[in-house]
């Protein structure tokens, strides 16, 4: 597990710097985007990555990691437009857009830690393409949620689908030594 955490924490940091200098570069744009924006823009990156993968070729030429690492940070941007809704500003100083990246960032974290003990980080003999699999069945979840306006009988909310997106990714790209 100690392997997991070192790997996972340095994913976070690529990530987080990434989120930082663009939070830089842009402001925090992405406030304007409703939650079910985000979903679809993570089914976006998702499905590029599964097209990939069928098909061997990318023609684009941004690569599958950042694919994942952009998944990574439109899940904390989505799990902030959810749970910070005092937040009433669209343009947040960047020291707490970045508090606020850490917060979530830290949540999963904690989740990821939680789920590795009892699934005995069964995720490690996983093939990348089922993570992403995964990855857009949470997002059809998601999708789903929001068009029964967040109403679940049984099912998890729209965040902890968020959360398992992200550690999915962060998991997927341990597999490529990202």
């Amino acid at each position: 597990m100690s392997n997991t955490v070192t790997e996972y924490t340095n994913i976070i940091n690529v990530c987080r710097d990434i989120f930082s200098k663009k939070t830089k570069d842009y402001g925090t744009a992405w406030r304007i985007l409703r939650p079910s924006s985000l979903t679809d823009q993570i089914f976006i990156k998702a499905q590029r990555i599964r097209t990939i993968q069928e098909k061997g070729e990318n023609r684009v030429g941004e690569s599958v990691e950042e694919e994942f690492v952009a998944i990574i940070n439109y899940c904390v941007m989505a799990i902030i437009q959810l749970k910070e809704l005092e937040l009433d500003e669209m343009e947040l100083d960047p020291e707490l857009a970045l508090s606020l990246y850490e917060k979530y960032i830290n949540e999963a974290f904690e989740l990821m830690e939680k789920k590795n003990h009892d699934y005995g980080e069964a995720w490690r003999d996983m093939r990348v393409s089922s993570l992403t699999d995964l990855i857009l069945m949470k997002v059809l979840r998601v999708k789903q949620i929001e068009d029964n306006k967040g109403a679940t009988l049984i099912s998890e909310g729209i965040d902890a689908n968020y959360f398992d997106m992200l550690n999915y990714s962060v998991f997927s790209l341990i597999h490529l030594k990202y």
